[in-house]
């Protein structure tokens, strides 16, 4: 499978029992703008991201991902991604076909191994944005996301063969076996990642903020605001990104971050790290150590939407 056909991370969308306070939290308080809302579904940019959204969140009694959605090069890698997927058995939800979503564009849906709608597009129209300013203390674009998997090795194993993501690091644990992969689509370190649950859900959403200085001001305000924090500030060993973790009004795991590494292809080596040195958590030493609360809060609730496609 080509390296090429997935160029980034696009958007993920969420469903949420608690839609009226989950719009709030965004709008209000992460610091996306509301581009669009039509039926009990709002639609979150970033404000230094050509992406026409990074975040849709649609009222329902399901708690659930509803896709994960990536961008491809063009519309002839749409096409071949969908027919090379297709003779592999894997279930296609939708054809190549215009899209019906903000900023239109080119795509299709699909399976992926554990049931979880996945979106693939191209020649999406990108969204006028801007440069974020010194001491703006708000997302400039989402980062990556991270899916919990009770079978992780599969997981790697399907996306690399299928969509032909990386692998950049792991992280191990002595007892457990391999807990987390860091995935890559590009030459950033990770634009999604698996880790060891004990079911399908989501395990955190991550948005890049311009620096360490607005990293702080971000995350010191969202704790001023009286949001559960737990875990952070401080910065992980794979990938180098800086971290504060908040629980958002329906129990999922938001993240801020920043300054997440850039792999160079012809030099990078995966590597393995053991989760009982603390400095693969945080090299820092600032954050509160790793523990089972934390642990417990981002295997979040089962996912209710596996190999059911979402209404929008």
């Amino acid at each position: 499978m080509s390296f090429s056909h997935i160029t980034h991370l696009r958007h993920v969308d969420l469903a949420v029992a608690d839609y009226k306070q989950q719009v709030t939290f965004y709008r209000d308080h992460w610091g996306l703008t509301e581009v669009a809302t039509d039926s009990g579904v709002s639609y979150f940019a970033a404000a230094g991201s050509p992406e026409q959204y990074v975040i849709r969140v649609r009222g329902s009694s399901d708690k659930r991902i509803d896709l994960v959605s990536f961008g491809a090069k063009d519309p002839a890698a749409v096409d071949a991604l969908a027919e090379q997927l297709g003779q592999a058995g894997v279930s296609l939800i939708t054809e190549p076909d215009d899209l019906q979503t903000p900023g239109s564009g080119y795509g299709f849906r699909f399976f992926d191994l554990e049931g979880r709608t996945v979106e693939v597009s191209a020649d999406v129209e990108a969204r006028v944005h801007r440069r974020i300013e010194e001491k703006e203390d708000i997302p400039v674009r989402l980062s990556h996301v991270v899916l919990n998997s009770p079978e992780p090795e599969k997981m790697l194993a399907w996306y690399e063969k299928h969509l032909g993501f990386r692998l950049s690091d792991t992280l191990n644990h002595p007892r457990v076996g391999d807990i987390f992969y860091f995935l890559r689509c590009s030459p950033q370190h990770h634009s999604m990642a698996i880790a060891r649950g004990p079911h399908p859900s989501l395990q955190h959403v991550s948005f890049e903020l311009r620096g360490i200085d607005e990293y702080m001001r971000g995350s010191g305000r969202l704790m001023r605001a009286g949001w559960e924090k737990i875990w952070g500030p401080g910065r992980h060993r794979a990938g180098e990104n800086a971290f504060s973790y908040f629980i958002d009004p329906n129990g999922n795991t938001m993240e801020y971050t920043t300054e997440l590494e850039t792999v160079d292809e012809d030099r990078w080596h995966p590597h393995v790290y053991d989760v009982y040195e603390p400095e693969t958590s945080d090299v820092w030493g600032t954050a509160n150590p790793m523990d089972d609360f934390i642990t417990q809060k981002m295997f979040n609730d089962p996912d209710k939407g596996l190999f059911v496609p979402p209404p929008v």
